[in-house]
């Protein structure tokens, strides 16, 4: 008979990997894509930095 699979247990490492990817995403879409999309769209320097700053405070939260 088979025996049945058995899930891998989850370790303390997941969350934290999660946590990088997800802060390393809105870093990079803070330098590089929002002055991209913000510069073809036409929006202002002191709207590009504000959304810049909100998008690493949300970064640092994780």
């Amino acid at each position: 008979m088979s025996q049945p699979k058995t899930a891998p247990a989850k370790t303390a490492a997941q969350p934290e990997m999660a946590s990088l990817l997800l802060g390393a995403g809105f870093a990079m879409a803070s330098l590089i894509l929002l002055p991209a999309v913000a510069q073809r769209i036409g929006l202002g320097s002191s709207l590009t930095i504000a959304l810049r700053g909100a998008l690493m405070r949300a970064a640092n939260r994780f």
